[in-house]
């Protein structure tokens, strides 16, 4: 006999080796209580994971993870142990920064959806620009097509050679999140705007000002809604 939702098992009435099962609920527990996952893109096992590590496993997983999509892989001591999960588990996956939850049959990034599929989502993108020449595109921290943005935050890494000032925005718009921005290491802005829409995907821009950029750099990180239409 176990428990409904987690499934630990009971220790039952005269049973003999009792630590045994003891055990074994409290490795379910440390498993599944408060989770975090390392990835839920990695395709093949990890060759040398350490003792208590996680991960979701993503569909076409291969080795010993092969037909285990969506389960929650655990290494414990010499072996994987595999999880499936129910509706309402979340966890935290470490390498994208955030939290996922089991709803209708799959590990959803949502704020809030529908059965069929239909989601909205926060988006923070973010993407540090080696700057030169009058501009720099980003390849990372793109607004996507029927994205809502919110704000741009942006902070100067490194300090800034050949520009006087520069500007954090679009091309067309190029100081819709901030403009006149420091060049000194630390200079720091949110630039703030009322949700906005974009119909293409759209990247954001750093402007030089003042003279072409000859050297620093700049992170940027976008703010935004994403929404998914439904699948069915």
């Amino acid at each position: 006999m176990t428990t409904p939702n987690l499934g630990l098992p009971f220790i039952l009435q005269g049973q003999a080796q009792k630590e045994v099962t003891h055990n074994e609920a409290l490795i379910r527990l440390d498993a599944l209580v408060h989770g975090s996952v390392r990835s839920r893109t990695l395709a093949t096992p990890p060759g040398s994971p350490a003792n208590g590590e996680r991960w979701i496993v993503p569909s076409g997983a291969t080795g010993a993870w092969a037909g285990q999509t969506g389960r929650i892989a655990h290494w414990n001591i010499n072996a994987w142990v595999f999880y499936v999960p129910i509706v309402g588990w979340r966890y935290h996956v470490e390498d994208e920064r955030l939290t996922v939850v089991w709803a209708d049959a799959d590990w959803r990034d949502r704020i809030v959806g529908t059965p069929n599929g239909g989601a909205i989502r926060l988006v923070a993108l973010e993407q540090e620009l080696t700057l030169t020449g009058a501009f720099v595109d980003a390849t990372t921290a793109v607004i996507a097509d029927r994205m809502i943005v919110l704000a741009v935050a942006s902070r100067t890494t490194q300090a800034i050679t050949g520009a006087t000032s520069y500007s954090v925005g679009v091309a067309g718009n190029t100081s819709q999140f901030g403009g006149s921005l420091g060049i000194a290491l630390g200079s720091n802005n949110i630039g703030v705007i009322g949700p906005t829409a974009f119909y293409a995907n759209t990247p954001i821009r750093v402007t030089a000002a003042g003279g072409n950029f000859t050297a620093g750099r700049v992170r940027v990180v976008l703010y935004a809604l994403a929404f998914t239409a439904p699948t069915a």
